[in-house]
């Protein structure tokens, strides 16, 4: 039932492994360290550092105790991502959490979280991206006046179909885009920062004089500030997802996780210093997209720019959110956990476009439907979850397994730190405001189960669903690949 390969002359640019007589596909070795850097911050940088930072201002009361969760989430995510970082130097796989959860823990829980991550938390994540986009893409034609949502959702819909086009086609064509995209949301940030530096200098540091006061101290404010100010850093795992298209993953992986992280936190942190420079903290609240007011007050007739720089940004986010989301359905289904059709890659592009497009599938009905809001809040929930698992992981393998081999070593207080404060995370909403979507979200991860057991751990395979993935085989162009040789 599997469709045949083409012939190696059909192919030039693939792996191939001749030792059977047959060619091997596998995904090309693209992602180098400058795109792999773009990946990382081309992702984090979306439409949080524009629309957040009153939300973690809301949360905390005063400015400096702001600027401190935002360092704070930095420091978080560079630790991170340092964990992570050791983790793809010992399992040179493809798929992030999925992959490490599936060789630590085992089949079941690494399941769960591609069941959830597949059909909720990555598509509702990218539906989110792209609505942002497409609300401050479609907001200068309809000045003094909100858009109308169809107007939005169909741009944000085109918006997808788009990325689904040119992650489908080339993954070098995806990257360039990465790669263009955080240049010029980089650009933009640094306009912002060269304005606040410019006001500072002039004198304007009202906001600045007592500016712990009125600081809260509750510890479910506290968590809901971190969540706010971690949905701006969210993409600081992106590249462990494709370890297997790196060149060199075991000196990339780092390399790209040092320089892009610490690059992104600074930026945050002046882009905020920048705010309060131009506004007070009560205009800050006000604002219902700071960095639109910011460009009012400081670029005056020039304001239009700040509008573009977002929805630029986000469109480049959404990209590497994509790009990264893809894969995760992939490795799922190479593994088992998934229908086959989507572990094969195109024969000629070498992307793998059946997973692509039912990532694109789920979005798009998010986008339709448009009842994924509550999800979306409670994505870093979900996130901590299964961070703070894999994260475990990691502790488990440097105590029980050190003679594994690794180009590189994370001190174990990381982990430990990173492992306490996903606890803190998870529980502290719980603890501090209760509420009924968490319980939900809890009961759409254990649904897994009824799947999990006829399907994967029986393998009760239906007859017709072999006809069905050869036809789509057909059609797609698509046939099975195999791991990389690491």
């Amino acid at each position: 039932s599997k469709m045949r390969k083409r012939e190696t002359t059909d192919s030039p640019h693939s792996s191939t492994d001749l030792s059977e007589g047959k060619e091997k596909l596998r995904l090309k070795q693209e992602v180098g360290l400058i795109s792999g850097v773009s990946l990382i911050a081309g992702t984090m940088i979306g439409s949080g550092i524009f629309m957040s930072p009153e939300w973690v201002l809301h949360h905390m009361g005063s400015p400096a105790s702001s600027l401190l969760i935002w360092a704070a989430c930095g420091l978080l995510a560079m630790f991170g991502a340092l964990s992570y970082a050791e983790l793809g130097t010992i399992i040179k796989e493809s798929g992030g959490e999925y992959i490490y959860i599936l060789r630590t823990f085992g089949s079941f829980p690494a399941f769960l979280f591609a069941y959830t991550s597949v059909i909720l938390v990555r598509p509702a994540g990218l539906a989110a991206v792209c609505l942002s986009f497409a609300e401050y893409a479609v907001a200068p034609f309809y000045p003094g006046c909100s858009s109308p949502q169809v107007v939005v959702k169909c741009t944000a819909a085109a918006c997808i179909l788009l990325l689904t086009i040119i992650n489908c086609l080339n993954v070098r064509l995806a990257t360039s885009i990465m790669n263009i995209f955080t240049a010029a949301k980089l650009l933009a940030l640094l306009v912002i920062v060269v304005g606040g530096l410019v006001l500072l200098a002039k004198g304007q540091t009202q906001s600045f004089q007592n500016a712990f006061q009125n600081t809260t101290a509750g510890i479910g404010a506290v968590g809901v500030a971190f969540y706010q100010g971690l949905w701006s850093y969210d993409g600081w795992n992106n590249l462990n997802y494709v370890t297997e298209e790196l060149k060199k993953p075991e000196v990339t992986l780092p390399r790209a996780v040092m320089i892009a992280i610490p690059l992104v936190t600074c930026l945050y942190l002046l882009v905020n210093v920048s705010y309060l420079a131009a506004m007070t903290p009560s205009e800050v609240l006000s604002s219902g997209a700071v960095a639109v007011t910011w460009g009012d007050k400081v670029l005056g007739s020039w304001a239009w720019l700040i509008s573009l720089s977002v929805a630029l940004s986000t469109f480049g986010s959404s990209n590497g959110t994509f790009f990264s989301g893809g894969r995760v359905c992939y490795i799922a289904a190479r593994e088992g956990h998934m229908p086959d059709i989507l572990s094969m890659a195109h024969v000629r592009c070498l992307t793998p476009s059946p997973a692509l497009l039912f990532t694109s599938a789920m979005s798009l009905i998010m986008i339709i439907s448009g009842s994924f809001t509550s999800i979306v809040n409670f994505f870093s929930f979900i996130a901590w979850l299964f961070y703070g698992m894999t994260i475990s992981g990691l502790l488990y393998l440097k105590i029980k397994k050190p003679e594994l081999p690794r180009s590189y070593k994370v001190p174990i207080i990381i982990p430990i730190i990173v492992l306490m404060a996903s606890v803190y995370l998870v529980l502290a909403p719980i603890i501090d405001q209760p509420q009924i979507e968490i319980f939900y979200i809890v009961l759409f991860i254990f649904s897994g189960i009824i799947l999990y057991f006829p399907l994967v751990r029986f393998k009760c395979h239906p007859r017709f669903l072999q006809r069905v993935t050869l036809h789509l085989q057909l059609f797609l162009e698509v046939a099975p690949t195999t791991r990389d040789a690491n």
